[in-house]
């Protein structure tokens, strides 16, 4: 198990192990869930800039907003 100490100011340094399992360097962020049962979940934060593409399947174009709108449209419709 790996520990830190909080100082009075409220910070910790995070163990290297910790660091190098979510793969953190200096100027990453970090986000914190909380749990029902008073657990805390520490997760990298990723950018929105790092979701691109993210849809994107191979051999398949790019659908419009029109498309997409009827679609949606169909899909409210029960079609």
């Amino acid at each position: 198990m790996t520990e830190s100490t909080v100082t009075i100011k409220g910070q910790t340094t995070l163990p290297r192990a910790v660091r190098q399992v979510l793969d953190l360097g200096p100027g990453d962020r970090l986000r914190y869930v909380i749990l029902d049962d008073g657990q805390v979940r520490l997760m990298r934060a990723q950018p929105v800039a790092s979701l691109a593409g993210f849809l994107r399947r191979e051999g398949q174009r790019p659908v419009s907003l029109d498309e997409m709108e009827a679609a949606v449209a169909g899909g409210a419709q029960g079609e």
